[in-house]
């Protein structure tokens, strides 16, 4: 994508008019004008950016029956999306925000893998639809740079009080988003219409004898074909997940209080005799969460200490440390992580949750009590110990962690356009071709 910044006043008088900054003095073929759409403060947005986002998206949505919806609509959102855009990059740079190779690198690894290839199979399949690996990758790194710069300045606007959790918590909408969900197997053993009490007795009998089966072990999807009236039996009886009020009422308060794997005694109602099994359980009474004890030292590259010259440093404590020097004085002396420093590089006990991918990655192949190697992550080089791990019940920390995030996420939403607003209407914004002059259109 091209972007023009303006060095001088002769240069933006000279773009604003839509004509070279300088002319050849030798006579030169006429070449087509990649013309100015809009002028953002001290940068542009060009038509050709325009026509690169505005043909793929027409293309889509006629591909998905949607060719109905005006294309000059589509136009004029495209075109403030390259705007706002703009605005944030130019705020970025005013926050010296910047995503740097690495970590674009490691952002595109992951992007890959999402996609379920690896690096290599993306570039191919990027070329294969004509797209440009370099012109994605730019992309990403402008996203990523995005992300970082509403971060940075609409966090600080979210507060979220222990009273705010509280009250979602207790709201009926939290308690059924966040209610365990059941997954149950189903036998019937059908009582006909008539049926005689020596019948239904037989059935009872019928039911006991296949309950004791599935406790001693027997193949309970095997025994719902072979069994099961209800119409669920060709599935083996599996009635799949459910929320608890989704359970039919019959054996509803009985499944509560299973436990995984459990059979129920026989429930009769006029359809017959009931036999459940909860296979399996899930939702936030059932949360644990794999601890790790973990301390680290960091080290940041600077403009007097190069990347290499931080990893040859962070290498040398690391031979300290298995050389006998204690790990929490070094991390006193040499972090260079404010927030863990003066406790001796001490995290606590951590969770993969908000931890950078590359710290997890080192922080879960290390043993207890062993040594990382050194690593690079986004925010510089490490080397960490892991002193022990732990599974740690965390279902009631995890209910208001889990309405902690609904909270910051709505709120987040409504700060950032809030802030995006304002940036909007604090930048110069000059648009200098309309739909009708687009000369892109397909």
């Amino acid at each position: 994508m091209t972007r023009v910044r303006f060095g001088s006043r002769c240069l933006r008088a000279a773009l604003c008019l839509g004509i070279p900054a300088m002319a050849s003095s030798v006579a030169a073929a006429p070449e087509a004008i990649d013309r100015i759409a809009v002028i953002v403060d001290d940068d542009v947005v060009l038509e050709s950016e325009l026509t690169e986002r505005f043909v793929p998206v027409v293309r889509r949505m006629e591909a998905a029956g949607q060719g109905d919806v005006p294309r000059e609509m589509i136009w004029d959102q495209i075109l403030e999306a390259l705007i706002r855009e703009r605005i944030q990059l130019r705020e970025a740079l005013r926050r010296n925000i910047e995503v740097d190779d690495e970590t674009l690198t490691v952002a595109v690894g992951n992007f890959a893998r999402q996609n379920e290839m690896t690096v290599e199979e993306f570039i191919a399949e990027l070329g294969a639809q004509g797209e440009s690996y370099r012109g994605i990758r730019e992309q990403i790194r402008r996203d990523l740079t995005i992300e970082r710069v509403q971060r940075s300045a609409v966090n600080r606007r979210v507060y979220i009080t222990d009273q705010d959790v509280d009250e979602l918590m207790g709201s009926p909408f939290f308690r059924e988003m966040i209610s365990d969900e059941y997954r149950l197997g189903h036998i019937l053993l059908q009582v006909d219409p008539g049926a005689t009490n020596e019948e239904i007795g037989a059935l009872r009998a019928k039911a006991e004898e296949v309950v004791a089966k599935l406790r001693e072990g027997g193949d309970f999807s095997a025994l719902a074909v072979q069994h099961s009236s209800a119409p669920t039996a060709a599935q083996g009886g599996d009635l799949g997940w459910r929320k608890s009020g989704r359970i039919p009422s019959v054996f509803a308060d009985v499944v509560v209080a299973l436990e995984i794997g459990e059979v129920a005694e026989p429930l009769r109602d006029a359809s017959g005799f009931h036999i459940v099994k909860l296979i399996d359980r899930r939702g936030a009474s059932q949360e644990r969460a794999e601890q790790t004890l973990v301390r680290h030292i960091l080290l940041l590259p600077s403009t007097i200490r190069s990347d290499d010259e931080t990893r040859a440093a962070i290498e040398d404590l690391r031979a300290r440390v298995l050389a006998g020097e204690d790990f929490a004085e070094l991390a006193k002396e040499h972090s260079e992580d404010p927030g863990t420093a003066l406790a001796g590089g001490d995290l606590g006990w951590s969770t993969l949750e908000g931890l950078d991918p590359i710290f997890q990655a080192a922080m879960n192949a290390t043993a207890v009590d062993e040594l990382s190697k050194p690593f690079r992550s986004q925010f510089g080089w490490h080397v960490l110990e892991v002193q022990g791990r732990r599974q740690q019940d965390v279902s009631e920390e995890a209910r208001r962690d889990y309405a902690s995030r609904i909270l910051f996420q709505r709120r987040f939403e409504e700060r950032l356009q809030e802030w995006l607003r304002e940036i909007r209407d604090e930048a110069f914004v000059e648009q200098r071709i309309s739909y009708a002059d687009f000369a892109g259109k397909p």
